[in-house]
């Protein structure tokens, strides 16, 4: 069974997420994962504002050379400049973050793509969880200007990458593997269930752990941590 310290430390992240309801409101967990998915949709806007302009320029050019293009050739740049952005809506969105491209993301971009990732996972997963994914992204938005002061091999940055493109991953896949019946049977003293909340507030530890070694400047201390979580669902809860 999940703890009363665990039980606490689910109202602590819940608590975390209220600042995050805005950034919700398109799915995201975060302002990282919102911020990418908005410099795609200007990307995006960005090509087919370039074609919009490429068909006025030409039906300019067109006109001074017909001296006038009519009413045809004025529905025609019209048509052509709706296509521009009908071509543009329809590229490709973000990639789908996996945690194998986690594990190799810059430090500028890391904490948005395991957001994105985490944001995949919500609708799989039980209601206490998402409450702390949740809560994830926001102590991912907490990191991310810190990691902006790492190199990209540090030892430490290295440890941060193992932390959201390893062991989250796996725990949750774990979770996910075990048929829906047997989620919230007994496994050894606690349900499959419990089991991925307790490993979720680690996570969530962890991650403000690092958070605040990195900012006190304690990089050897984090790239020391090592293997700090049990993942095979034992039953045995630190929390």
């Amino acid at each position: 069974m999940v703890s009363a310290s665990g039980s606490d430390a689910i109202l602590r992240s819940a608590s975390a997420v209220i600042p995050n309801q805005r950034a919700r409101r398109d799915g995201s967990i975060g302002e990282r994962s919102k911020a990418l998915k908005r410099k795609k949709a200007m990307q995006k806007l960005a090509v087919g504002a370039g074609g919009a302009a490429a068909v006025v320029i030409a039906a300019m050019v067109v006109g001074m050379i017909l001296n006038g293009i009519g009413f045809v050739g004025v529905m025609i740049a019209i048509g052509l400049i709706l296509l521009a952005f009908v071509i543009a809506a329809i590229l490709p969105g973000l990639p789908e973050p996996t945690p194998e491209s986690i594990q190799k993301a810059d430090l500028k971009t890391l904490a948005g793509k395991t957001e994105i990732w985490l944001e995949r996972q919500r609708p799989a997963l039980p209601a206490p969880a998402v409450t702390l994914i949740d809560g994830i992204g926001t102590r991912l938005d907490q990191l991310s200007p810190q990691l902006a002061t790492l190199g990209e091999h540090d030892p430490a940055a290295n440890e941060v990458r193992k932390l959201v493109g390893d062991y989250l991953p796996e725990m949750i896949n774990s979770y996910r593997s075990i048929p829906e019946p047997l989620r919230r049977q007994d496994n050894g003293g606690a349900t499959p269930e419990e089991q991925l909340i307790g490993g979720l507030q680690r996570i969530d530890r962890e991650i403000e752990t690092m958070t605040g070694q990195i900012a006190r400047g304690e990089l050897d201390k984090l790239a020391t941590r090592g293997r700090f979580l049990e993942l095979k669902y034992d039953g045995a809860d630190e929390a």
